[in-house]
């Protein structure tokens, strides 16, 4: 992609900026028209420029929109591939970050793991059951008082909703699922380090029977 990307940064362009015009990007970087329009192409899609007739290119930032569209045209299938990447970003975040969780750990955290779980527990259908176990993972993630990890989840929901409902029966969802969760809110409560993690890591591993190779 040439170097368009640390031309912004040695230049402190932000958002809003324009940049070189196309024949001045041609002359600094040595290269043809084509491919500078390339380049431009490339980053258009990663929704890091705009380009405008009569205007020229322009510094915005619109990645976090290009990343929820890319999860979301994923959702058309999901394979054990994508499964798999999913869940291991899952156990980084929710199983491995345990020590931090039980630092900010409150009584206010469990009550709404707890709401979440039982919001599940008593769903009718597997899409109210899967957007509660959303919530209930979602509840543990923002025990880490972290806003871009919350971001981040939002972004794959589409995918992670995909995958909680292609796991899903009735009898499951009110069982053992329900039944995992619970063991996991209560190592959490306990500040039992092993039992949480090895309660939400068989938890996030239970699903890979669901999908095909």
């Amino acid at each position: 992609m040439l170097d368009i990307r640390g031309l912004i940064d040695s230049e402190l362009l932000r958002v809003g900026d324009a940049l070189p015009s196309e024949r001045e990007l041609c002359e600094r970087f040595s290269t043809s028209r084509n491919t500078v329009r390339e380049a431009m192409r490339m980053l258009k899609a990663y929704g890091v420029v705009e380009v405008r007739p009569k205007v020229g290119a322009t510094i915005i930032d619109n990645r976090m929109a290009r990343a929820f569209d890319l999860f979301t045209f994923n959702t058309i299938e999901i394979s054990r591939k994508t499964f798999t990447d999913i869940q291991g970003f899952r156990t980084l975040i929710e199983v491995n970050s345990v020590d931090a969780m039980f630092d900010n750990l409150t009584d206010e955290h469990l009550a709404v793991l707890n709401a979440a779980n039982a919001a599940m527990g008593n769903a009718e259908t597997k899409s109210d059951a899967s957007e509660a176990d959303f919530n209930f993972h979602v509840g543990l993630v923002r025990i880490l008082d972290n806003d871009a990890l919350i971001e981040l989840y939002r972004i794959m929901k589409p995918v992670i909703i995909g995958i909680m409902e292609k796991g899903k029966s009735r009898q499951d969802f009110r069982t053992n699922t329900f039944e995992q969760h619970a063991a996991v809110i209560e190592a959490l409560a306990a500040r039992d380090r092993i039992s949480y993690q090895y309660a939400l890591q068989f938890h996030l591993n239970m699903g890979f029977n669901t999908f095909g190779e």
